[in-house]
């Protein structure tokens, strides 16, 4: 982990290789077993980069901004509401389905204005507010949370598996994970 990172290059960068992951998608027309691949990795590494945001950024969009960070926070768990809707019609659908390739494209432009709004607004005005050392230790929450939530389903357990699937995973609470991940980054 790079703790000399801000927390917004490391966003920056977690919103690049989603839009990459869309992008590989749409030009795997083609080939449906590295559309499907695509599909997977975008809805993965978009799971774990909106977890660690809801669980780490929003928090301190609130601690550090006050009312208006407040605002911000609400605003940007509405928009990734409306992602997660979509991205829970992805998960029940296959790529070869007819309204796949659309349904992917609605969910993208949402998130596509999320980005935008979030970068050239709100992730600006949090940097201002807090000090390098703040933002270091927010990157370690936040990389620390995408190295502990799955990448995928983990398929060959047949014991209980917490997050079968993204859908649990992006509905489950998360106080108790961001209580672990709060208590690691100190000692670390």
């Amino acid at each position: 982990m790079n703790s000399k990172s801000s927390i917004t290059a490391t966003i920056l960068k977690d919103h690049d290789a989603v839009k990459n992951a869309y992008e590989k998608y749409l030009s795997s027309k083609g080939n449906m077993v590295e559309r499907e691949h695509w599909a997977n990795y975008f809805r993965w590494e978009l799971t774990r980069h909106t977890i660690a945001e809801e669980l780490f950024l929003y928090p301190a969009f609130e601690k550090y901004l006050g009312d208006e960070g407040k605002y911000m926070a609400d605003q940007d768990r509405e928009d990734h509401q409306q992602v997660k809707n979509l991205l829970h019609v992805l998960e029940a659908s296959s790529v070869a389905d007819s309204h796949y390739p659309s349904t992917f494209e609605r969910l993208m432009s949402n998130l596509i204005e999320h980005i935008q709004s979030e970068e050239e607004n709100d992730l600006p005005k949090f940097e201002k507010s807090i000090t390098p050392d703040i933002s270091a230790s927010l990157v370690r929450q936040f990389e620390l949370t995408k190295m502990l939530v799955p990448t995928q389903s983990h398929l060959n357990a047949n014991h209980k598996v917490p997050f079968g699937t993204v859908g649990e995973l992006m509905g489950a609470p998360i106080e108790k994970l961001r209580y672990f991940i709060e208590q690691y980054s100190q000692t670390n």
